[in-house]
């Protein structure tokens, strides 16, 4: 299995995930059929959206598992045998790298409390937390650009050396996902501040960014550490 193949499997997961959420939103008397048909495809909304988030999870783990095994392998001289790969220098990680690593975690804390205010009927704690989980998603996407803008200053360019170039692509996969899921929680967060309870859809919306966010919150402590030892 290789990048390519990789690639496409996680355009794939991105689309069961978009028809499982689009079928999720979909209302109930845009169904066709009969009233017991409706009443299947209403039940089997959540399930199908959980389902699809779960495929496109496994596949972007794939993805990041891939890129992380290329990171090892180009970083030791010795995995390749007849090439010469000892044009590899270190990255010096920027400082700033810590302040992002704790905004995610206080942008997954704030999803979480979102979740469990909702299960106890708490919208407006719920609304607080939907609020600062997105909210400290953002700070790290502005942290990491800053990140950036200190190696690009230190002249730490992508074409510098392969270090260097992998850097930028690992902290960058990893920003595209999040600003992904920064459009969902958009959505979800615009259905909560416009009405006075939480509906089905919403709940399910929470309970989904939640599981992402903690996701990616897991997937860049394992980036963040892999770069610090390494």
């Amino acid at each position: 299995m290789n990048i390519t193949v990789a690639a496409v499997a996680l355009v794939a997961g991105i689309y069961v995930w978009w028809l499982a959420v689009r079928r999720l939103t979909t209302k109930p008397w845009e169904a066709q059929g009969t009233y017991d048909g409706r009443d299947t495809a209403q039940m089997a909304g959540p399930a199908a959206a959980r389902i699809g988030l779960w495929v496109f999870l496994a596949v972007a783990t794939s993805f990041f598992a891939l890129f992380i095994t290329a990171y090892l392998m180009r970083m030791n001289p010795e995995a390749v045998k007849g090439v010469d790969l000892r044009d590899w220098r270190p990255v010096a990680d920027p400082a700033i790298l810590w302040v992002t690593t704790a905004l995610l975690v206080a942008g997954s804390c704030g999803m979480q409390l979102a979740s469990w205010a909702l299960r106890r009927g708490d919208f407006q704690r719920a609304r607080a937390g939907m609020l600062a989980g997105g909210l400290f998603a953002i700070a790290f996407l502005a942290g990491q650009w800053l990140a950036w803008r200190q190696l690009q200053a230190a002249g730490y360019y992508a074409a510098g050396n392969p270090a260097n170039a992998f850097f930028y692509v690992l902290t960058g996969l990893h920003g595209l996902h999040l600003l992904g899921g920064l459009f969902v929680w958009g959505r979800a967060a615009s259905r909560m501040y416009q009405g006075s309870t939480a509906g089905d859809s919403t709940r399910l919306s929470v309970e989904l960014c939640t599981v992402y966010w903690h996701y990616l919150l897991l997937v860049w402590l394992v980036l963040f550490g892999l770069l610090l030892i390494t």
